[in-house]
């Protein structure tokens, strides 16, 4: 699978507002300079993130962005479909296969797409974020938060 430059800079700035305070605006020139990411592109990025009710922007001097409901509610598919649209298979038309064989390939990369919005759908945003940012203190946290998340990722 092979993700748009547009959903991997989306994640990149989801992630960075899920560390900060509820509700604090972080202006697009930070996301951007904190993830190393262009700002003008990052900046219609994170207009379609708002356009789909993921992220909240505030105007002014004092402005910029944040989530706008809580990272646990908030899907790996929900940031995708957001910037890229819904994950549906596209297929050109195969000359020299029959047609019966282009239907059932067809429903067969519907069924797949399906199953990987489903796991997408299953991953949230408190999933992503970091185990350092999340309990810093637990001694053996990162191992076991390292393992878990290699178990859970090894279903996708």
């Amino acid at each position: 699978m092979r993700m748009s430059r547009a959903s991997a800079y989306a994640i990149s700035a989801v992630l960075q507002l899920a560390e900060t305070p509820p509700g604090v605006p972080i202006p697009c020139s930070q996301l951007a300079k904190t993830g190393e990411l262009p700002e003008r592109f990052l900046l219609q990025v994170l207009r379609n993130l708002v356009n789909h009710g993921l992220l909240k922007s505030v105007r002014g001097v004092d402005g910029g962005y944040y989530l706008q409901r809580p990272a646990s509610e908030i899907t790996l598919l929900s940031i995708i479909e957001a910037t890229d649209g819904p994950l549906t298979p596209v297929i050109p038309p195969l000359d020299g296969i029959s047609e019966a064989s282009q239907e059932r390939l067809h429903a067969l990369l519907r069924d797949i797409a399906a199953d990987t919005c489903r796991r997408m759908a299953a991953v949230k945003l408190t999933d992503l974020r970091s185990a350092k940012s999340r309990e810093p203190d637990k001694p053996g946290y990162y191992l076991d938060a390292e393992a878990k998340m290699d178990k859970k990722f090894s279903r996708l």
